[in-house]
């Protein structure tokens, strides 16, 4: 693949991946009541979730998800009902002082994953991470040329650029803990964090 392509594509996400979202609302919660490493591993998480999206695009599973009004629909309802259970964890946390993945009366399947489940997950269940693979991906491939290939392409440079970010924001995050590292402090970011996730959450489920 010629590298005019990917190079467009870069200068498309990167606007994208800059503004605050849930990828990067769980980055700060993990450094928050957890520590550096808990944010490394949510961006990992994250960054793998796109890895999904991008093999969903390549075997047209992605295509027929956005096709069916039903299908999207419960793709939202899941994501959203999973941020939103992701938010309430973490206000409650903040309230009890403990992390998040700690004495939940309820756990997911992947919760012992901690970070990095939530990261992937978050954008396995996300239907605008799968949108960006259904209406921008598609505007930097040949048609002459093998589209699997191209897709590989895209999505390892949508992954760096993503992953680059998150681990900056990880490392800002971890500075301003040090700085700032005080109860008060982590309970009210956690419950920021857990607000936001929530209006994710509510946004997710009830977008058209």
């Amino acid at each position: 693949m010629q590298w005019h392509p990917v190079l467009g594509f870069v200068a498309a996400v990167i606007p994208l991946t800059l503004i605050p979202g849930t990828s990067f609302t769980l980055v700060t919660q993990q450094v928050i009541t957890g520590s550096r490493s808990d944010g490394v591993r949510a961006a990992l998480g994250s960054s793998c979730g796109l890895l999904v999206h991008a093999t969903f695009a390549v075997v047209g599973l992605s295509a027929l998800v956005m096709s069916s009004a039903r299908a999207l629909t419960v793709v939202k309802l899941v994501g959203g009902i999973y941020l939103i259970w992701l938010g309430v964890t973490t206000w409650r946390s903040a309230r009890r002082g403990d992390e998040p993945t700690t004495r939940r009366l309820l756990r997911l399947p992947w919760a012992q994953l901690g970070g990095f489940g939530q990261g992937l997950w978050s954008n396995v269940l996300n239907p605008k991470a799968a949108s960006v693979y259904l209406t921008l991906v598609p505007q930097f491939l040949t048609s002459s040329r093998p589209v699997a290939p191209q897709i590989a392409a895209l999505s390892v440079a949508h992954v760096m650029v993503v992953l680059v970010w998150l681990l900056l924001w990880t490392s800002v995050v971890g500075v301003a803990r040090t700085t700032l590292d005080t109860p008060r402090f982590r309970r009210g970011t956690s419950r920021l964090a857990g607000a936001v996730l929530v209006a994710f959450g509510m946004r997710t489920a009830a977008a058209s």
